[in-house]
């Protein structure tokens, strides 16, 4: 294998060589526990409080409202969970059907502790009805928990809307923002959204950081209890990958990083559409983010497909990297109403600002040459050529 070309930067992302400068120091002679009086954890203090105005910056925050966490899973996990608490009474939830595993598990877990969960659908585009969330809204809805951007298709949903909506029927809002932030802009000065989840893994930092902001409007219930994080999230903070985490938002939030990004999906998207018979794009295509194509390929499966592309260096997903190894057809794609052999044929290619245009046009010839193969070794085509 010559080289890599890695287009699953919605699984993770490469970090930063400026993101590991920045923390490297916390983890070596800057060691101090942050909760400590004297100058090595004072220091350790100044840098948490540091990256903590850094994230604020990103999503147009106040700082204390910037909730460390241990990864989007986490920030997820506190948000839905702390609306459930603050009233008992309250035994209903919102969602959607195309939610990350970290909703739909906890939700499907609190369906057997006596709370009904109302899976709002979707259309053959992934696109959200903000008329059916506002019907489903009910005087004992608790928290609606809906995201921002599909981790599978990249398609959006209207968050300002739904901010709108949920603030006009005063029902706590949690979006999972985990893959739109860094991507898209987010201004939460502008938009009502209590909760806000995100991972510093999807922003070329480490894995193991996240961030929830959390407003100093609604009331709040810890999912894990100490002193650090103001009362919020106890256990000792983890002060590198913090850093870390500040550092990649003070990057992403500056526009021209990822300039080259979408020219290099559409640039791939193309190619692979006019060189490939049978490939369709999965999902609304002028309502998604800028990295993401997820693209059914009639008459292959994408398990093997990932294996010869694997072969080749090209590294992308069948769908969320949280469910791979599944064997069933992503639920995402199945709630747009494909068919299970669609679902089954799509792959998902997503970009991030370390690619190169170089490799976009070498990847559409890459994925191209491998279904022309695996379309000539099914079974129907092998019958064919023997008859003939």
């Amino acid at each position: 294998m010559d080289r890599l070309i890695y287009l699953d930067n919605n699984a993770t992302t490469r970090v930063d060589p400026a993101v590991f400068d920045a923390m490297v120091p916390w983890l070596r002679e800057e060691y101090g526990n942050p909760s400590s009086a004297y100058a090595l954890g004072r220091r350790a203090e100044a840098a948490i409080s540091k990256a903590r105005s850094q994230v604020a910056s990103l999503v147009h925050a106040k700082e204390d409202e910037v909730l460390f966490t241990g990864c989007g899973t986490e920030s997820i996990n506190t948000a839905i969970l702390t609306c459930a608490a603050l009233d008992p009474d309250r035994k209903h939830i919102i969602t959607s059907a195309v939610e990350h595993s970290a909703t739909i598990k906890l939700c499907e877990y609190l369906a057997t502790r006596g709370y009904e969960i109302t899976w709002l659908p979707v259309n053959s585009q992934g696109l959200l009805d903000p008329d059916a969330l506002s019907a489903a809204i009910r005087e004992d809805t608790a928290v609606v928990s809906l995201l921002w951007a599909n981790n599978e298709t990249g398609v959006l949903f209207p968050v300002e809307k739904i901010a709108e909506i949920t603030a006009s029927k005063k029902v706590p809002l949690h979006i999972d923002a985990v893959q739109g932030v860094g991507k898209l802009p987010l201004d939460l000065s502008q938009v009502n959204i209590p909760f806000v989840s995100l991972s510093g893994h999807k922003l070329h930092c480490p894995k193991g950081v996240g961030a929830l902001i959390a407003s100093k409007r609604v009331r709040f219930l810890p999912l894990m209890r100490g002193s650090q994080e103001d009362g919020r999230r106890g256990g000792t903070q983890n002060v590198a990958g913090i850093v870390a985490l500040g550092a990649a938002a003070e990057i992403a939030e500056n526009p021209t990083v990822h300039s080259s990004v979408q020219s290099m999906r559409n640039t791939f998207e193309k190619a692979i559409l006019e060189s490939v018979p049978g490939s369709q794009v999965n999902g609304a295509p002028d309502n998604r983010l800028p990295n993401t194509s997820n693209i059914a390929f009639e008459g292959i499966e994408s398990e093997g497909a990932l294996m010869l592309l694997g072969e080749k260096g090209l590294c992308c997903s069948a769908g969320s990297a949280c469910t791979s190894g599944s064997v069933h057809p992503s639920h995402v794609l199945r709630a747009m109403g494909c068919s299970n052999d669609r679902a089954r044929s799509s792959l998902r290619f997503s970009f991030g600002r370390f690619n190169t245009m170089e490799e976009a046009q070498e990847a559409s010839t890459i994925v191209a040459g491998v279904v022309e193969k695996l379309r000539s070794l099914r079974p129907e085509k092998r019958v064919a050529a023997g008859a003939a």
